[in-house]
C-alpha cells in the first residue's frame, strides 16, 4: 500500500527579552541553577504576575511578518497539569484566543515553492528543566527557565516530507532572527520544535493517529526522527497493527523514538482564563507602530537581490538565509565595488568553506567583510589572479592582516609587463621543443601544458589573460 506523510510543526521560539514575561528576573543564559528564579516564577503566595509588554510587540512583529491577523483582544489561560519544572502547578499560555491568527509561509525545495499555513501563534511561560544526570538515582530542578518568554508557532497539518519540515523549520528560524525576536540559538534551548507525525493511505481524506515527537533542538534530528516515526507507523499499520496516540522521545543515539506518555487532549489541561491577568487589548496605534519597525524581511531581500545584483534564485536564497550573511554580502559588494558574482563566489566558496570547516557562524568570521571587500579590490584591478587570491585569502584568515600587505610581504603582485611574460614563454619553448612540434602537429590540449609551465616558473604571478594571448601568438 502506498502511505502519504502528514506532519505539522509546534515551534518554540523563546523570546528575546532580558527578562521574563512576567516577572522581572533575568532571562540570561549560563546563570548557577536557580539563581534567575524569583517569587513570581516560583509562584509563593501572594505574588501577581505583570506581563512584559515587550513579548507582546515581539509577538505583533512575528504576526506582520506571516500576513496573520494579530488579535485585538487576546486573553492567558491556565494549563493545568503536574510535572517537577512547573511550580505552579499549571503553565500560563493563551488558549482559546491567541495574540497571533492564521497566516503562512512559502517554501523552497528543490526549485518549487509551496505555501505553509500557519494555525497560530501564542504567548506562554517555559517551565523549569529536570536535571537527571549526576544526582545518584534522583532528579534535580532548575527553575532557571521558569517564566521565560515562548511564542509557540503552530503550523496547519501541510507537510508531506521530513525535507519539507525542516525547511519550514529553517524559514521561520530566519525570520525571528531577521524580526530580532529570538537569538535561534538551538543548543541553548531557544529554538526548539514538537513534530506531530502520521501516515494515511494515499487519497484518503481523514488523517491519520498522530504521534507527537517532543523536543527537537536540531535540523538533522528533526528530519532523522521523522523518518524513523514514519517507518514505525508504517511497519505497525502494514502489520494489522493500530498507531496509539502519544508523546515520543527521540533518542539521537540510537535513532529511534520511544514511548514517553499518552498524548493529551486539550480537555485534560482544564483550561481556564487566568482570573490574575487581564485580557490583551491591543490598540491599532500600536500595531502601526510595530510595523514602523519591521526590516526588510527575508523573502523581500531575496527579491531584491536578484534584481539589483543579478543573482540566481538559488544564490539569492542562500545568502539571505540569515540577516547577518546577507550584510556580510551586501556590505563586501558595496565596499568592492566589484562584480556582484565574483563577491557571491567568494562569499558562498571559499569563505563558507572555511567557516563550515571550523564550525563558525558568519558572525565569527576570521576575514571580515572590509578585509574581504579589499582583497577582491585587487583581483578586479589586476593587482593579484584569482589563484594568488586564494593565497591572500588564507593568510588573512590566519590573522596575517589584510589584503594590500600580505600581497606587498609576500611579493604575490602579478606580473602584468607584456615583456616579462614573453620571456617567461620563450624560455618554456626552448625547454620544451618536443611537446611544441605535437602543439604545432595539431595536439591542441598541450596548449594548457604551455600555460603551467609558465605559471609555475613565474610562481603563479604572470597575469592569465596577458599570458593566454601572447602565447598563443607565440605557439603559432
Amino acid at each position: 500500500m502506498a502511505w502519504e506523510v502528514v506532519i505539522g510543526l509546534e515551534i518554540h521560539a523563546q523570546l528575546a527579552t532580558k527578562s521574563k514575561i512576567f516577572s522581572g528576573a533575568s532571562t540570561a543564559y549560563g546563570a548557577d541553577p536557580n539563581t534567575q528564579a524569583c517569587a513570581v516564577d516560583l509562584a509563593l503566595p501572594g505574588v501577581l504576575p505583570v506581563l512584559n509588554m515587550a513579548v507582546v510587540e515581539m509577538a505583533a512583529k512575528l504576526g506582520l511578518a506571516i500576513g496573520a491577523e494579530v488579535a485585538q483582544r487576546s486573553v492567558f489561560a491556565r494549563k493545568n497539569y503536574f510535572y517537577p519544572d512547573l511550580p505552579k502547578g499549571y503553565q500560563i499560555s493563551q488558549f482559546e484566543l491567541p495574540i497571533v491568527g492564521k497566516g503562512q509561509l512559502n517554501i523552497e525545495l528543490d526549485g518549487e515553492e509551496k505555501t505553509i499555513g500557519v494555525t497560530r501563534a501564542h504567548l506562554e511561560e517555559d517551565a523549569g528543566k529536570s536535571l537527571h544526570e549526576d544526582f545518584q538515582g534522583s532528579t534535580g530542578i532548575d527553575l532557571n527557565r521558569a517564566g521565560t518568554p515562548l511564542l509557540e508557532i503552530v503550523s496547519e497539518p501541510d507537510m508531506r516530507s521530513s525535507k519539507e519540515a525542516v525547511a519550514y523549520m529553517k524559514k521561520i528560524h530566519s525570520l525571528v532572527r531577521y524580526l530580532d525576536i529570538c537569538d535561534g540559538n538551538m543548543q541553548e534551548g531557544s529554538f526548539r520544535c514538537d513534530a506531530n507525525v502520521s501516515v494515511r493511505p494515499v487519497g484518503q481524506e481523514e488523517l491519520g493517529t498522530r504521534a507527537e515527537l517532543k523536543n527537537l533542538n536540531s535540523f538533522r534530528f528533526v528530519e532523522r526522527a521523522i523518518n524513523i516515526e514514519v517507518e514505525r507507523q508504517i511497519d505497525i499499520l502494514e502489520s494489522g497493527g493500530k498507531v496509539v496516540q502519544e508523546t515520543r522521545l527521540y533518542d539521537a543515539d540510537k535513532n529511534e523514538t520511544r514511548s514517553m506518555r499518552s498524548k493529551e487532549e486539550a480537555n485534560d489541561y482544564r483550561y481556564f482564563p487566568d482570573p490574575d491577568l487581564l485580557p490583551l487589548v491591543i490598540e491599532p496605534e500600536f500595531l502601526e507602530q510595530v510595523k514602523a519597525k519591521l526590516p526588510e524581511l527575508p523573502d523581500e531581500k531575496k527579491q531584491r537581490f536578484m534584481q539589483a545584483y543579478a543573482l540566481s534564485l538559488y544564490d539569492a536564497a542562500v545568502l539571505t538565509s540569515s540577516r547577518e550573511l546577507a550584510e556580510f554580502f551586501e556590505q563586501t559588494v558595496k565596499l568592492s565595488a566589484s562584480d556582484a558574482k565574483l563577491c557571491v563566489n567568494w562569499v558562498m566558496g571559499d569563505l563558507s568553506a572555511l567557516l563550515n570547516k571550523e564550525n563558525l557562524d558568519i558572525t565569527e568570521s576570521k576575514v571580515t567583510a572590509p578585509q574581504l571587500a579589499g582583497m577582491l579590490r585587487r583581483i578586479s584591478d589586476n593587482t593579484i589572479s584569482g589563484k594568488i587570491a586564494k593565497t591572500v585569502f588564507e593568510a588573512m584568515w590566519a590573522g596575517e592582516g589584510d589584503a594590500d600587505k600580505i600581497i606587498e610581504q609576500k611579493g604575490l603582485k602579478q606580473v602584468t609587463d607584456s615583456g616579462a611574460i614573453e620571456k617567461l614563454i620563450d624560455e618554456v619553448i626552448a625547454n620544451n621543443p618536443k611537446q611544441l612540434e605535437q602543439y604545432r602537429a595539431g595536439k591542441e590540449k598541450l596548449f594548457g601544458f604551455f600555460v603551467g609551465q609558465v605559471m609555475k616558473i613565474s610562481k603563479g604571478k604572470a597575469n592569465p589573460a596577458q599570458l593566454n594571448e601572447l602565447l598563443k601568438k607565440k605557439l603559432s
